[in-house]
Protein backbone atom coordinates (compact mmCIF):
# COMPACT_ATOMS: atom_id res chain seq x y z
CA UNK A 1 0.00 0.00 0.00
CA UNK A 2 1.34 3.52 -0.72
CA UNK A 3 1.43 5.77 1.98
CA UNK A 4 -0.97 8.38 -0.40
CA UNK A 5 -3.52 5.92 -0.10
CA UNK A 6 -6.05 5.02 3.33
CA UNK A 7 -6.94 1.93 4.84
CA UNK A 8 -9.98 0.17 3.40
CA UNK A 9 -10.21 -1.90 6.44
CA UNK A 10 -10.37 1.43 8.74
CA UNK A 11 -13.00 3.48 5.95
CA UNK A 12 -14.75 0.09 6.27
CA UNK A 13 -15.05 0.13 9.59
CA UNK A 14 -16.32 3.93 10.13
CA UNK A 15 -18.74 2.64 7.04
CA UNK A 16 -20.46 -0.11 8.94
CA UNK A 17 -20.83 1.86 11.80
CA UNK A 18 -23.27 4.23 10.54
CA UNK A 19 -24.62 1.70 8.45
CA UNK A 20 -25.26 -0.18 11.48
CA UNK A 21 -26.57 2.10 14.00
CA UNK A 22 -26.82 5.59 11.34
CA UNK A 23 -26.51 9.27 13.34
CA UNK A 24 -26.26 7.21 16.74
CA UNK A 25 -22.96 6.27 16.06
CA UNK A 26 -21.98 9.68 14.02
CA UNK A 27 -19.28 10.48 16.44
CA UNK A 28 -17.28 6.98 16.97
CA UNK A 29 -17.52 7.06 12.65
CA UNK A 30 -15.71 10.40 13.17
CA UNK A 31 -13.52 9.55 15.44
CA UNK A 32 -11.95 6.74 13.01
CA UNK A 33 -12.16 8.86 9.85
CA UNK A 34 -9.70 11.32 11.34
CA UNK A 35 -7.24 9.13 13.20
CA UNK A 36 -6.98 7.72 9.56
CA UNK A 37 -6.95 10.73 8.13
CA UNK A 38 -4.15 12.04 10.65
CA UNK A 39 -1.58 8.95 10.22
CA UNK A 40 -2.03 9.63 5.75
CA UNK A 41 -1.04 12.98 6.81
CA UNK A 42 2.22 11.91 9.12
CA UNK A 43 3.05 9.38 5.94
CA UNK A 44 2.52 12.93 3.40
CA UNK A 45 4.38 14.75 5.62
CA UNK A 46 7.33 12.16 6.04
CA UNK A 47 7.53 11.26 2.48
CA UNK A 48 6.99 7.68 3.94
CA UNK A 49 4.52 5.32 5.12
CA UNK A 50 5.20 2.61 7.35
CA UNK A 51 8.65 0.81 7.47
CA UNK A 52 8.44 2.15 3.60
CA UNK A 53 12.17 2.75 2.96
CA UNK A 54 12.75 6.06 0.25
CA UNK A 55 15.29 8.08 0.18
CA UNK A 56 12.86 11.19 0.14
CA UNK A 57 11.71 10.10 3.53
CA UNK A 58 12.46 13.36 6.00
CA UNK A 59 11.75 11.45 9.64
CA UNK A 60 10.31 8.50 11.36
CA UNK A 61 7.06 8.03 13.13
CA UNK A 62 7.15 8.24 16.78
CA UNK A 63 4.30 6.60 17.80
CA UNK A 64 0.82 8.68 19.26
CA UNK A 65 -0.36 10.87 21.71
CA UNK A 66 -3.89 10.27 23.30
CA UNK A 67 -6.22 13.49 22.88
CA UNK A 68 -9.76 14.09 23.64
CA UNK A 69 -11.48 16.74 21.32
CA UNK A 70 -15.30 18.45 22.20
CA UNK A 71 -16.78 18.29 18.82
CA UNK A 72 -20.34 19.55 18.07
CA UNK A 73 -21.23 15.57 18.04
CA UNK A 74 -19.52 15.01 21.37
CA UNK A 75 -16.03 14.40 23.18
CA UNK A 76 -14.24 12.19 20.62
CA UNK A 77 -10.94 9.95 21.73
CA UNK A 78 -7.96 11.02 19.18
CA UNK A 79 -4.32 9.34 18.57
CA UNK A 80 -2.23 12.36 17.25
CA UNK A 81 0.49 10.95 15.69
CA UNK A 82 4.02 12.11 16.13
CA UNK A 83 7.32 12.47 14.24
CA UNK A 84 10.87 12.33 15.42
CA UNK A 85 14.17 13.25 13.10
CA UNK A 86 12.74 15.53 10.56
CA UNK A 87 14.74 17.99 9.28
CA UNK A 88 12.65 21.01 10.65
CA UNK A 89 12.67 20.77 14.05
CA UNK A 90 11.30 23.86 14.76
CA UNK A 91 8.14 23.57 12.70
CA UNK A 92 6.88 20.31 14.43
CA UNK A 93 4.22 17.77 12.51
CA UNK A 94 0.64 18.24 13.69
CA UNK A 95 -2.83 17.36 11.76
CA UNK A 96 -4.19 20.36 9.69
CA UNK A 97 -7.30 18.42 10.61
CA UNK A 98 -7.28 19.68 13.95
CA UNK A 99 -5.97 22.91 13.65
CA UNK A 100 -8.55 23.70 10.57
CA UNK A 101 -11.28 25.46 13.14
CA UNK A 102 -10.25 25.09 16.00
CA UNK A 103 -8.86 29.10 16.42
CA UNK A 104 -11.66 30.15 15.63
CA UNK A 105 -13.67 28.21 17.79
CA UNK A 106 -11.71 28.42 20.92
CA UNK A 107 -12.30 32.17 20.63
CA UNK A 108 -15.76 32.20 19.91
CA UNK A 109 -15.90 30.14 23.43
CA UNK A 110 -13.51 32.53 25.17
CA UNK A 111 -15.62 35.92 23.90
CA UNK A 112 -18.92 33.70 25.62
CA UNK A 113 -16.81 32.94 28.35
CA UNK A 114 -15.58 36.14 29.43
CA UNK A 115 -19.03 37.47 29.37
CA UNK A 116 -20.06 34.73 31.42
CA UNK A 117 -17.43 35.25 34.60
CA UNK A 118 -18.12 39.21 33.65
CA UNK A 119 -21.45 38.85 34.41
CA UNK A 120 -22.80 40.50 31.74
CA UNK A 121 -24.26 37.31 29.78
CA UNK A 122 -28.15 36.70 29.31
CA UNK A 123 -29.96 33.54 29.51
CA UNK A 124 -29.23 33.22 26.11
CA UNK A 125 -25.08 33.24 26.10
CA UNK A 126 -25.02 31.35 29.38
CA UNK A 127 -26.92 28.63 27.55
CA UNK A 128 -24.82 28.53 24.86
CA UNK A 129 -21.27 28.85 26.61
CA UNK A 130 -22.25 25.98 29.35
CA UNK A 131 -23.16 23.77 25.52
CA UNK A 132 -20.00 25.16 24.42
CA UNK A 133 -17.48 25.72 27.27
CA UNK A 134 -18.92 22.79 30.12
CA UNK A 135 -20.56 24.08 33.03
CA UNK A 136 -17.89 24.71 35.09
CA UNK A 137 -16.12 28.37 34.05
CA UNK A 138 -13.48 30.42 36.36
CA UNK A 139 -12.14 33.05 35.15
CA UNK A 140 -8.83 31.46 36.43
CA UNK A 141 -9.97 29.08 33.45
CA UNK A 142 -10.58 31.52 31.20
CA UNK A 143 -7.16 34.00 31.56
CA UNK A 144 -5.35 30.62 30.95
CA UNK A 145 -6.45 29.97 27.85
CA UNK A 146 -6.58 33.00 26.53
CA UNK A 147 -3.05 33.94 27.24
CA UNK A 148 -2.99 30.71 25.14
CA UNK A 149 -4.38 31.23 22.35
CA UNK A 150 -3.50 35.19 22.29
CA UNK A 151 -0.15 34.42 21.50
CA UNK A 152 -0.32 32.29 18.63
CA UNK A 153 -2.75 35.01 17.38
CA UNK A 154 -0.52 37.61 18.10
CA UNK A 155 2.55 35.71 16.50
CA UNK A 156 0.09 35.55 13.32
CA UNK A 157 -1.00 39.47 13.32
CA UNK A 158 3.17 40.73 13.88
CA UNK A 159 4.26 37.83 11.00
CA UNK A 160 7.02 38.95 8.98
CA UNK A 161 5.65 40.53 5.49
CA UNK A 162 7.07 40.44 2.18
CA UNK A 163 6.48 42.21 -1.52
CA UNK A 164 2.63 42.43 -2.26
CA UNK A 165 1.89 43.87 -5.60
CA UNK A 166 -2.30 44.76 -5.04
CA UNK A 167 -3.41 45.83 -1.42
CA UNK A 168 -7.58 45.81 -0.27
CA UNK A 169 -8.46 47.37 2.51
CA UNK A 170 -11.86 47.36 4.34
CA UNK A 171 -13.55 48.42 7.47
CA UNK A 172 -16.58 46.87 9.20
CA UNK A 173 -18.09 47.77 13.15
CA UNK A 174 -18.72 44.74 15.89
CA UNK A 175 -20.91 45.55 18.83
CA UNK A 176 -18.14 46.42 22.16
CA UNK A 177 -18.90 47.15 25.52
CA UNK A 178 -16.75 49.47 27.00
CA UNK A 179 -17.04 52.23 29.66
CA UNK A 180 -20.09 50.88 31.05
CA UNK A 181 -21.53 51.83 27.47
CA UNK A 182 -21.93 49.74 24.27
CA UNK A 183 -20.45 51.34 21.27
CA UNK A 184 -19.35 50.10 17.74
CA UNK A 185 -15.55 49.51 17.50
CA UNK A 186 -13.86 49.71 14.11
CA UNK A 187 -12.32 46.15 12.60
CA UNK A 188 -9.52 47.55 10.14
CA UNK A 189 -8.64 44.69 7.53
CA UNK A 190 -5.70 43.87 5.03
CA UNK A 191 -5.22 41.99 2.56
CA UNK A 192 -3.10 40.98 -0.69
CA UNK A 193 -2.10 39.68 -4.09
CA UNK A 194 1.13 38.37 -3.87
CA UNK A 195 3.26 38.14 -6.66
CA UNK A 196 2.62 34.88 -7.50
CA UNK A 197 -0.99 35.89 -7.84
CA UNK A 198 -2.18 34.54 -4.41
CA UNK A 199 -4.89 36.12 -2.13
CA UNK A 200 -3.35 36.47 1.66
CA UNK A 201 -5.26 38.61 4.58
CA UNK A 202 -2.24 40.94 6.00
CA UNK A 203 -3.32 42.03 8.89
CA UNK A 204 -6.19 43.07 11.15
CA UNK A 205 -6.75 45.66 13.97
CA UNK A 206 -9.73 46.74 16.40
CA UNK A 207 -9.67 50.08 18.43
CA UNK A 208 -11.92 52.99 19.22
CA UNK A 209 -9.42 56.09 18.46
CA UNK A 210 -10.71 58.57 15.49
CA UNK A 211 -10.32 57.17 12.20
CA UNK A 212 -7.51 58.90 10.83
CA UNK A 213 -5.08 57.61 13.33
CA UNK A 214 -6.25 54.20 13.39
CA UNK A 215 -5.50 54.00 9.97
CA UNK A 216 -2.33 55.75 10.16
CA UNK A 217 -0.82 53.81 12.61
CA UNK A 218 -2.41 49.99 10.92
CA UNK A 219 -0.94 50.68 7.58
CA UNK A 220 2.19 51.83 9.24
CA UNK A 221 2.82 48.31 11.66
CA UNK A 222 2.09 46.77 8.05
CA UNK A 223 5.25 48.82 6.42
CA UNK A 224 7.13 48.11 10.15
CA UNK A 225 6.68 44.08 8.80
CA UNK A 226 8.05 44.17 5.70
CA UNK A 227 5.18 45.30 3.33
CA UNK A 228 6.53 46.85 0.46
CA UNK A 229 5.56 46.55 -3.23
CA UNK A 230 2.44 47.83 -3.90
CA UNK A 231 1.76 49.20 -6.76
CA UNK A 232 -2.42 49.85 -6.18
CA UNK A 233 -4.87 50.39 -3.31
CA UNK A 234 -8.15 49.09 -3.66
CA UNK A 235 -10.86 50.45 -1.03
CA UNK A 236 -13.93 52.12 -0.18
CA UNK A 237 -13.53 56.09 0.93
CA UNK A 238 -13.52 55.38 4.67
CA UNK A 239 -12.85 58.58 6.80
CA UNK A 240 -9.12 59.47 7.10
CA UNK A 241 -7.81 56.20 4.65
CA UNK A 242 -6.77 58.60 2.16
CA UNK A 243 -4.63 60.37 4.21
CA UNK A 244 -3.08 57.63 6.03
CA UNK A 245 -2.33 56.13 2.59
CA UNK A 246 -1.11 59.83 1.27
CA UNK A 247 1.56 59.67 4.71
CA UNK A 248 2.58 56.15 4.66
CA UNK A 249 2.31 55.14 1.15
CA UNK A 250 2.84 58.04 -0.94
CA UNK A 251 2.76 57.75 -4.94
CA UNK A 252 1.10 54.24 -4.32
CA UNK A 253 -2.09 54.80 -6.86
CA UNK A 254 -5.27 54.51 -5.11
CA UNK A 255 -8.92 52.72 -6.68
CA UNK A 256 -12.01 53.57 -5.35
CA UNK A 257 -14.19 50.87 -4.66
CA UNK A 258 -16.96 51.05 -7.67
CA UNK A 259 -19.59 49.18 -5.37
CA UNK A 260 -19.42 51.75 -2.89
CA UNK A 261 -19.38 54.89 -5.36
CA UNK A 262 -22.81 53.41 -7.02
CA UNK A 263 -23.87 53.34 -3.73
CA UNK A 264 -23.14 56.78 -2.44
CA UNK A 265 -24.34 57.88 -6.19
CA UNK A 266 -27.99 56.97 -4.52
CA UNK A 267 -27.84 59.64 -1.88
CA UNK A 268 -27.60 62.65 -4.56
CA UNK A 269 -30.21 61.02 -7.01
CA UNK A 270 -33.30 63.83 -6.79
CA UNK A 271 -36.14 61.10 -7.55
CA UNK A 272 -36.32 57.39 -6.74
CA UNK A 273 -37.38 56.92 -10.16
CA UNK A 274 -34.03 58.12 -11.57
CA UNK A 275 -32.36 55.71 -9.56
CA UNK A 276 -32.14 52.81 -11.90
CA UNK A 277 -31.68 55.58 -15.15
CA UNK A 278 -28.08 56.51 -12.73
CA UNK A 279 -26.68 53.20 -11.61
CA UNK A 280 -27.18 52.41 -15.55
CA UNK A 281 -24.81 55.19 -16.54
CA UNK A 282 -22.45 54.92 -13.96
CA UNK A 283 -21.76 50.96 -14.67
CA UNK A 284 -21.64 52.33 -18.43
CA UNK A 285 -18.46 54.07 -17.27
CA UNK A 286 -17.02 51.97 -15.34
CA UNK A 287 -17.44 49.46 -18.17
CA UNK A 288 -16.01 51.32 -20.69
CA UNK A 289 -12.99 49.94 -22.63
CA UNK A 290 -10.48 52.46 -21.48
CA UNK A 291 -9.89 55.25 -19.52
CA UNK A 292 -10.15 58.14 -22.34
CA UNK A 293 -13.32 56.56 -22.84
CA UNK A 294 -14.80 56.70 -19.87
CA UNK A 295 -13.36 59.93 -18.64
CA UNK A 296 -15.30 61.06 -22.04
CA UNK A 297 -18.64 58.90 -20.59
CA UNK A 298 -18.13 60.87 -17.55
CA UNK A 299 -18.28 64.26 -18.77
CA UNK A 300 -21.30 63.60 -20.97
CA UNK A 301 -23.49 62.00 -18.18
CA UNK A 302 -22.90 65.01 -15.97
CA UNK A 303 -23.66 67.06 -18.59
CA UNK A 304 -26.92 65.64 -19.05
CA UNK A 305 -27.74 65.50 -15.20
CA UNK A 306 -26.51 69.10 -15.09
CA UNK A 307 -30.31 70.51 -15.21
CA UNK A 308 -32.17 68.16 -13.43
CA UNK A 309 -30.12 66.97 -11.09
CA UNK A 310 -27.10 69.53 -10.13
CA UNK A 311 -26.26 68.11 -6.99
CA UNK A 312 -25.68 64.71 -8.33
CA UNK A 313 -24.04 65.79 -11.53
CA UNK A 314 -21.72 67.89 -9.36
CA UNK A 315 -21.18 64.62 -7.26
CA UNK A 316 -19.82 62.66 -10.51
CA UNK A 317 -17.52 65.07 -11.49
CA UNK A 318 -15.66 65.40 -7.98
CA UNK A 319 -15.73 61.50 -7.09
CA UNK A 320 -16.60 59.01 -10.28
CA UNK A 321 -12.61 59.97 -11.16
CA UNK A 322 -11.44 58.08 -8.20
CA UNK A 323 -13.18 54.89 -9.28
CA UNK A 324 -10.75 55.07 -12.68
CA UNK A 325 -7.58 54.49 -11.77
CA UNK A 326 -8.54 50.67 -12.48
CA UNK A 327 -7.85 51.46 -16.23
CA UNK A 328 -3.92 51.89 -15.17
CA UNK A 329 -3.44 48.23 -14.34
CA UNK A 330 -3.24 45.24 -16.41
CA UNK A 331 -6.53 44.73 -18.51
CA UNK A 332 -6.64 40.88 -16.99
CA UNK A 333 -6.39 42.45 -13.15
CA UNK A 334 -9.60 45.06 -13.20
CA UNK A 335 -12.13 43.12 -12.74
CA UNK A 336 -11.11 42.08 -9.85
CA UNK A 337 -9.55 44.77 -8.41
CA UNK A 338 -12.19 47.96 -9.36
CA UNK A 339 -13.79 46.61 -5.84
CA UNK A 340 -13.00 45.64 -2.19
CA UNK A 341 -15.32 42.95 -2.92
CA UNK A 342 -12.99 40.32 -1.91
CA UNK A 343 -13.39 41.74 2.28
CA UNK A 344 -16.73 42.30 2.00
CA UNK A 345 -17.46 38.69 1.62
CA UNK A 346 -14.84 38.25 4.29
CA UNK A 347 -16.58 40.93 6.13
CA UNK A 348 -20.15 38.94 5.95
CA UNK A 349 -18.52 36.03 7.25
CA UNK A 350 -17.10 38.07 10.16
CA UNK A 351 -20.51 39.36 11.05
CA UNK A 352 -22.15 35.21 10.81
CA UNK A 353 -19.50 34.57 13.17
CA UNK A 354 -19.27 36.81 15.85
CA UNK A 355 -23.39 36.68 15.62
CA UNK A 356 -23.77 34.49 18.48
CA UNK A 357 -21.82 36.66 21.06
CA UNK A 358 -23.44 39.17 19.95
CA UNK A 359 -21.70 41.99 21.85
CA UNK A 360 -18.51 41.72 23.10
CA UNK A 361 -17.46 42.28 26.60
CA UNK A 362 -14.09 43.90 25.15
CA UNK A 363 -11.56 45.50 22.36
CA UNK A 364 -9.55 42.61 23.26
CA UNK A 365 -11.88 39.59 23.03
CA UNK A 366 -13.39 41.34 19.70
CA UNK A 367 -9.54 41.26 18.27
CA UNK A 368 -9.23 37.83 19.56
CA UNK A 369 -12.26 36.17 17.33
CA UNK A 370 -11.65 38.53 14.84
CA UNK A 371 -8.00 37.61 14.01
CA UNK A 372 -8.80 33.47 14.33
CA UNK A 373 -11.44 34.38 11.66
CA UNK A 374 -8.97 35.73 9.06
CA UNK A 375 -5.61 33.16 10.20
CA UNK A 376 -7.65 30.43 8.77
CA UNK A 377 -9.33 32.34 5.70
CA UNK A 378 -5.84 32.97 4.74
CA UNK A 379 -4.85 29.86 5.51
CA UNK A 380 -7.10 28.37 3.46
CA UNK A 381 -6.33 31.80 0.54
CA UNK A 382 -2.89 30.94 0.81
CA UNK A 383 -2.52 26.81 0.23
CA UNK A 384 -5.83 27.56 -2.48
CA UNK A 385 -5.82 28.15 -6.15
CA UNK A 386 -3.84 31.33 -8.10
CA UNK A 387 -6.26 34.41 -7.78
CA UNK A 388 -4.66 36.66 -10.74
CA UNK A 389 -2.44 35.07 -13.69
CA UNK A 390 0.83 37.74 -12.65
CA UNK A 391 2.16 37.11 -16.16
CA UNK A 392 0.39 40.12 -17.36
CA UNK A 393 2.11 42.36 -15.27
Amino acid sequence: MSHHEPDATTISAALELLTKHGFDDLSQALQILLNEAMRLERSEYLGAGPWERTEARRGYANGFKPKRVRTRLGEIDLEIPKTRGHDDESEPFYPQALERGVRSEQALRLALAEMYVQGVSTRKVRAITERLCGTQISSSQVSRVTAQLDEKLEQWRTRKLGSIAYLILDATYIKVRHGGSVIDCAVLIASGIDEEGKRCVLGCSVSLSEAEVHWRTFLQSLVERGLHGVQCITSDDHAGLRAAVRAVLPGTLWQRCQVHLQRNAVAHVPKVEMRAEVARDIRAIFNAPDRPEGERLLRLTAERYAQRAPGLAAWMEANIQEGLTVFSLPEAHRRRLRTSNMLERLNREIKRRTRVASLFPNEASALRLVTAILAETSDEWESGRIYLSMEAC
